[in-house]
């Protein structure tokens, strides 16, 4: 096939004719026509390389109408009246998700604020209960040896607003810091983020408001714990904010939909688009 394609320079890819459909293969009744491969390959690809794609295209396509051919010889009718039947459903899934997605993308109402996040968690405290343990703490790395060492730790242990002013000037150059001690984080994910932590004692991560110091050959790392929540533990309403949101905009979503459902089928009772025979 490759080397009748080649005598008959297909792949000069001159696609000019484009009201007459030239097949390019054949599996019994089947064909692959010239317009079925043009997206293949381009102005910039080699012509060996064209040669390669095409003709791997068309190992593909005529291996598959050939199964497909098999198959159909060698399934009872009554299955494949079923696998059709499936197919026709798929489609129409299909066709009217893109309908109904379309539709819900213009009517939904995105915007969800603060307050209906509260009231929506206040609802439904109980089903926000933690898998994992949850950690706030900042920590920064930096040499035992450098000047001022000391005062840099009390003023990481105290830190005032002063403080974490100040301390972000002193540790700028520091290659592992985050002073931002506002957002939870997973206990397995800040393992991976700080590895040190693996070196703690049992029982040192469980408790909050706690300073840990602890060194490698790469340096002293100033920690503080600043809270933490346990697994099995309420969550808490700014780590699962989002989840919260997303919550909701599904449920709006399935309303509309739920709602789009009912109007159209009574709209075509009314139009007598729609009937039921008794």
């Amino acid at each position: 096939m490759a080397l009748l394609l080649q005598s008959c320079d297909f792949f000069n890819f001159n696609f000019s004719n484009k009201d007459e459909k030239t097949a390019v293969a054949r599996v019994n009744e089947s064909y692959l026509y010239q317009e079925d491969i043009e997206s293949l390959v381009n102005e910039n690809t080699s012509k060996e390389d064209s040669t390669i794609i095409v003709n791997n295209y068309i190992d593909r396509w005529a291996t598959q109408q050939l199964l497909n051919n098999r198959a159909k010889l060698n399934i009872n009718l009554d299955r494949q009246k079923k696998f059709d039947k499936l197919v026709e459903d798929y489609k129409s899934q299909l066709y009217t998700k893109a309908y109904t997605d379309a539709l819900v993308s213009r009517q939904l109402d995105s915007v969800v604020n603060d307050n209906q996040i509260e009231a929506y968690f206040e609802d439904n405290k109980e089903t926000f209960s933690l898998n994992e343990q949850l950690i706030k703490l900042r920590y920064a790395r930096l040499d035992e040896s450098e000047p001022g060492f000391y005062g840099i730790k009390n003023e990481f242990i105290r830190f005032n607003s002063k403080d974490k002013d100040t301390l972000e000037s002193k540790l700028s150059g520091s290659t592992k810091i985050s002073l931002n001690d506002s957002l939870w984080k997973e206990k397995d994910k800040l393992l991976v983020e700080l590895p040190i932590l693996k070196a703690t004692q049992s029982g040192q991560l469980e408790k909050a408001e706690r300073y840990l110091q602890l060194k490698d050959s790469l340096g002293v790392y100033m920690i503080y714990i600043t809270d933490i929540r346990q697994r099995g533990q309420e969550a808490p309403l700014s780590y699962i904010k989002n989840t919260i949101k997303q919550i909701i905009l599904n449920k709006r979503k399935q309303d509309l939909i739920k709602q789009l459902r009912t109007d159209i089928t009574k709209d075509a009772i009314k139009n007598n688009e729609f009937e039921i025979y008794k």
